[in-house]
């Protein structure tokens, strides 16, 4: 019984080796967490501008008015309005007919910080939203 009790006296550096190990698991974890309120933000931004720019589209705007609604948009302050790529289908030099579908499709490419999550999902990840509407006159 004298042995059992001198092996549970030398457990002192079990909790060093054990948070060696589950460190790294947990700071990787708080990372991703991290990454993933980044990309939500940034899609839930280029969302918004998508339905805005859609929504000038479908009121008559041209291809010019559309991009300038998009790069214009509420909280496109935070996005680098150069890395957006914008995309209306169909494209017209003029009015657009009544009852017809204008889409826009906004993607922005966001950059990973953390270092190994950017090689798990790629870096940069695009973050692409699309909104079509009916147009209305």
């Amino acid at each position: 019984m004298i042995w059992f009790q001198s092996f549970r006296r030398k457990q002192h550096g079990q909790a060093v080796v054990e948070m060696a190990l589950v460190l790294p698991i947990l700071i990787m974890l708080i990372f991703g967490i991290v990454e993933f309120g980044r990309i939500l933000n940034t899609y839930m931004i280029v969302t918004n501008l998508s339905r805005e720019g859609a929504r000038e589209g479908a009121v008559g705007g041209t291809d010019a008015e559309i991009i300038s609604a998009v790069q214009l948009g509420t909280n496109a302050n935070q996005l680098n309005a150069g890395n957006l790529t914008i995309t209306i289908d169909p494209t017209a030099a003029g009015p657009r007919a009544r009852g017809s579908s204008v889409g826009v499709e906004v993607s922005y490419p966001v950059d990973i910080i953390a270092p190994v999550i950017g090689n798990i999902i790629g870096d940069p990840y695009v973050v692409t939203s699309q909104t079509t509407m009916r147009v209305e006159g």
